[in-house]
């Protein structure tokens, strides 16, 4: 399998790679996003066979579509490492910890007979998060591949809440990697912020920006496209720019959709809570492989430039002081970084066309594709074709959500899988199973637990008292100069 850029085309284009040779960066050289030079796909008695499968066992099978020029038998050792229940034990009672991503099925959800909409736990990692799901493999990945060149990496990366603590905890410990990790000063919950400033690990550096998190992106994006030194420096990502984060994710679709039916003659439609479109790719990833999935609903909060594009063809980011600070803080993102990926495909791979749209990004703010006199294509009639819906969630709808389940179902969810939860029930059809994917524990946001409910979200043990814990951090700065000489002065190259 070979990898191409979303910019492929250009005169700055670079030439196809493989799954190994991507997996340490971030950006290609001409600044676009990798994607597979084709989709594999998968056929119906593949689907059948692993119906049986494991988590670890599925993981191996869609990987080894991706990851080609990794053994088989390195790759299956890689994915039993990463997906076993010792890792994912953060379950709710009464869930099997083994099935990594169990489903809490809620009949005629919306009040319509046959409607069913189903929970699909990806929670029960280490940071309780669902980016622990692709990032503990990442970490893995990571070892594997530094180890065969005794080499070493500085990883660089930006979070809204999840990916850092995520990350951190990945990567905490192994050789021959450091984290620099960006996030904005004063805009996680306290609970994310105790997850990553509390560790003391000497490979772990977190860094407070005084913005928002586009700022952060924005940083990352910058060092990624200064290729000397992003070579200099042995500069990788985690952020899910990088590949092998989407892939991973690919996974759990596949195990939500087997969990959910019983034929492959069935259908099941997503929703997921997006605000960089990482995890909802991943999605539309999975249904260009061939896995029956009817809609892909992308929920946002008031950051709602998604919603905004997938209602009107208008992609318009906001500008800092346009971006809200939510109480599902880690949606509160106005560019989508892997939207790119998306509109690649949307434009039938012309990567020059990605390219120029993403400049004007860069230079208005923005692109249509509405097809209206002035706009820049006709693209978005061919949006359905791809299953996109998207709808809007509020700090008000939220609140509704988590009191709704909580007193119907006895059943507490966090904020942004309430964000979820609101707009699947808008799209809800007979016959066809909505899955929600749940983004994080309630624990992670108990100020808005709190708020909603009149009580404090449950932890799971080991995170009683996490906020008390010593943090480690510095704060710095929208200053590139200033980020880059931090990261020099401590990877001593």
């Amino acid at each position: 399998m070979q990898y191409v850029s979303t910019r492929s085309g250009t005169a700055t284009s670079s030439v196809p790679q493989s799954f190994s040779d991507i997996l340490l960066g971030g950006l290609a050289p001409d600044g676009g996003l990798y994607l597979p030079a084709h989709y594999p796909q998968v056929t119906a008695a593949e689907l059948n066979a692993w119906r049986k499968l494991s988590y670890a066992d599925l993981a191996y099978e869609v990987l080894k579509k991706f990851a080609t020029d990794i053994p088989d038998a390195d790759l299956k050792a890689l994915t039993q490492k990463t997906y076993t229940a010792p890792i994912y034990c953060n379950a709710r009672e009464g869930d099997d910890p083994r099935e990594i991503t169990p489903l809490h099925v809620i009949e005629d959800m919306d009040g319509r007979a046959g409607t069913t909409l189903i929970l699909q736990a990806l929670s029960n990692g280490p940071t309780l998060a669902f980016k622990d799901m692709a990032m503990q493999l990442l970490g893995n990945l990571f070892e594997y591949t530094l180890a065969k060149h005794n080499g070493e990496l500085n990883i660089f990366g930006a979070t809204s809440g999840d990916t850092g603590s995520a990350a951190e905890y990945a990567m905490r410990g192994k050789k021959g990697i450091r984290v620099f990790m960006l996030s904005p000063h004063k805009k996680m919950s306290a609970f994310q912020t105790a997850q990553m400033f509390s560790l003391q690990d000497p490979n772990i550096f977190n860094i407070a920006v005084e913005g928002v998190f586009d700022d952060c992106q924005d940083m990352v994006k910058a060092v990624s496209n200064d290729l000397a030194f992003k070579v200099h420096q042995k500069i990788g990502t985690v952020n899910s720019i990088n590949w092998a984060r989407v892939v991973a994710q690919v996974v759990y679709y596949f195990r939500g959709y087997l969990s959910a039916t019983t034929s492959n003659d069935q259908k099941v439609s997503f929703t997921v809570p997006s605000g960089n479109f990482g995890n909802i790719c991943a999605g539309h990833i999975a249904r260009m492989m061939g896995l029956p999935i009817d809609k892909l609903v992308a929920a946002t909060n008031e950051n709602d430039v998604l919603d905004e594009f997938f209602r009107t063809g208008v992609y318009r980011v906001r500008k800092s002081a346009e971006t809200y600070h939510t109480s599902s803080p880690s949606m509160d993102i106005s560019k989508a970084s892997n939207f790119e990926r998306f509109i690649y495909d949307l434009l039938g791979r012309d990567g020059e066309r990605v390219c120029a749209l993403f400049r004007k990004v860069e230079t208005h703010g923005g692109f249509d594709l509405s097809g209206k006199p002035g706009s820049d294509g006709d693209e978005f009639k061919k949006v359905a074709q791809y299953g996109f819906q998207s709808g809007k969630s509020t700090h008000q709808d939220r609140l509704n959500t988590i009191r709704d389940m909580q007193d119907d179902f006895d059943l507490m969810i966090d904020t942004h899988t309430a964000d979820g939860i609101k707009v699947a029930r808008e799209h809800m059809v007979p016959g066809v199973p909505m899955i929600v994917l749940e983004t994080a524990l309630p624990a992670k946001f108990n100020e808005t637990i709190l708020e909603a409910l009149g009580r404090d979200a449950e932890r799971p043990a080991g995170f009683e008292n996490i906020e008390a814990l010593p943090q480690r951090f510095e704060v710095m700065g929208v200053d590139m100069v200033k980020m880059k000489a931090f990261i020099a002065g401590h990877t001593g190259l």
